[in-house]
């Protein structure tokens, strides 16, 4: 009988030093205090997509040239129509081979040297329609007006702009610096402050700040600058890249809406 006592009180005292822990654990879905690792509130690129954008012809070889240095894009950033010295046109052909590697085309106009004037505004806006409608672009995808930071802008062209596509198929919105105090920034703001619909309705791109071209992977968290309360679905962070006629963005999932 000795050494059954024994047995059994080496067996209850194993047993109480392995149910400590458990006796003392404390619940931390009761401790508020006690925080738990989490990636909630920090950037992810999971929730966003990038992209490119060129104003050269998406060729096999310059599709090769981006994928090999860069990675794969989910977007690919293309202008309407032909522009003497400065771009060249999307065409049908371009649009069937990136849509055969599953990526989605964002729209672009550029065939303006000035954004001044409500007439210049609303007649740009008909032509990005009609090269649109050539194309078949199915409604609803965006039309950006590339205004770049050494274009003279002002609100009625804006204003043009936005109205004349706001009775198409398409979506109006803007590409450019939105740096604070430039003359875009100043002329949106300037017509948002007064057009409800417009600051509701416009979508916008922007390129600031610019950080440097990269890889997918090694791109920056989604930082961009834009008015406060617009709607800034995209960045350009990188211009000008090194081995491709590209540059490098980033956009928020909400840009699946506007490209094709």
């Amino acid at each position: 009988m000795t050494g059954w006592k024994h047995f059994l009180l080496i067996l209850c005292s194993v047993a109480i030093l392995v149910a400590i822990p458990y006796l003392f654990k404390v619940d931390q879905t009761s401790h508020p205090n006690i925080q738990k690792e989490t990636n909630e509130h920090k950037p992810n690129h999971i929730d966003f997509l990038w992209g490119v954008d060129s104003v050269s012809l998406t060729t096999d070889g310059l599709y090769q040239c981006v994928t090999e240095y860069y990675d794969t894009p989910m977007i690919w950033g293309r202008y309407l129509g032909d522009r003497q010295n400065m771009s060249t046109g999307l065409t049908i052909q371009e649009v069937d081979f990136l849509h055969t590697h599953n990526i989605k085309l964002l729209l672009m106009y550029n065939h303006f040297s000035e954004a001044v004037g409500y007439e210049n505004g609303k007649h740009s806006a008909e032509h990005a329609i009609s090269l649109a409608q050539a194309l078949h672009v199915p409604k609803g995808k965006a039309i950006f007006a590339n205004i770049e930071p050494s274009d003279p802008v002002d609100s009625d062209f804006l204003e043009g702009w936005f109205e004349r596509l706001q009775l198409s198929d398409y979506t109006p919105a803007i590409y450019g610096s939105f740096l604070p105090g430039h003359e875009l920034d100043k002329m949106y703001k300037r017509l948002a402050n007064t057009n409800e619909s417009f600051h509701d309705k416009m979508i916008l791109w922007t390129a600031y700040p610019q950080t440097g071209t990269t890889t997918k992977n090694e791109a920056p968290f989604y930082n961009p600058t834009g008015p406060v309360g617009a709607n800034v679905i995209g960045w350009q962070y990188g211009g000008n890249a090194t081995r491709c006629a590209i540059n490098t963005n980033l956009f928020t999932k909400e840009v699946t809406d506007y490209v094709w």
